[in-house]
């Protein structure tokens, strides 16, 4: 893993967006597309301000990127929990991307196990039986969970399913995810895990033994075109 520590939140953020554009052109150059599935949360927010500014927003062929989500809490898009309306109010709304190539993960009217294999089926049309992804954001919790890979719930197991939906009874609500077969496929991932409270998952992820149950971010096979944006005070 391609871990880089930054003592300054600002140079991290804007080091993701660089990543972002940099990722996007050689996408774009490559397969005259760029595919990527987003996290929600504070990290990612301040990545899409500044990706929405004049200065980043212009390197970018927005109409050729492709937008799906990491994970989501199954609320309607226009909920305060909602990833989507986050990515929407902070970047989607204001550049010029192709409005039918953004796939929220919430629909009214279905149940959220069925709107995952929805989901999954959508994955497919754009990106095939491969299901690889160009760029995938991650997070991590301070309980060293990513996307809704939560420590101790049965999708941990998944094998099979590229999306998956369940009742997360700690948070009183359903979650949708993408699951880690899926997650691991990807070309690249950043993941972003910053901040003192991080500090005793992100050990046990990085040093401790394997114990995904306990810390999922685990899951997510240490290959090339993994990288991973921390601090000092996460990393020790």
């Amino acid at each position: 893993m391609n871990i880089t520590v930054f003592n300054d939140l600002e140079k991290l953020y804007t080091k993701a967006a660089d990543t972002f554009v940099e990722l996007s052109k050689k996408s774009i150059q490559n397969n005259d597309r760029f595919v990527v599935a987003l996290s929600g949360g504070s990290s990612p927010k301040a990545i899409f301000n500044l990706l929405a500014t004049e200065e980043y927003a212009d390197k970018i062929e927005w109409n050729k990127v492709y937008f799906f989500w990491v994970d989501e809490r199954w609320v309607p898009l226009d909920d305060d929990k909602s990833n989507a309306r986050m990515t929407f109010e902070t970047l989607l709304n204001k550049v010029p991307v192709n409005k039918d190539h953004i796939f929220p993960m919430y629909e009214d009217g279905i149940l959220p196990e069925d709107y995952a294999a929805e989901y999954e089926q959508q994955i497919k049309n754009v990106l095939g039986n491969e299901g690889v992804f160009d760029f995938i954001l991650l997070g991590m919790g301070d309980d060293g969970h990513t996307a809704s890979l939560f420590p101790g719930e049965a999708v941990l197991d998944e094998n099979e399913k590229w999306v998956s939906a369940y009742y997360l009874k700690s948070q009183e609500m359903f979650r949708i995810t993408l699951t880690s077969p899926l997650i691991n496929k990807a070309e690249n991932i950043l993941v972003i895990a910053f901040g003192e409270s991080k500090k005793h998952a992100l050990n046990e992820v990085l040093n401790g033994e394997y114990n995904p149950k306990l810390y999922p971010l685990q899951l997510i096979d240490r290959k090339e075109g993994l990288q991973l944006f921390t601090d000092e005070k996460a990393k020790g």
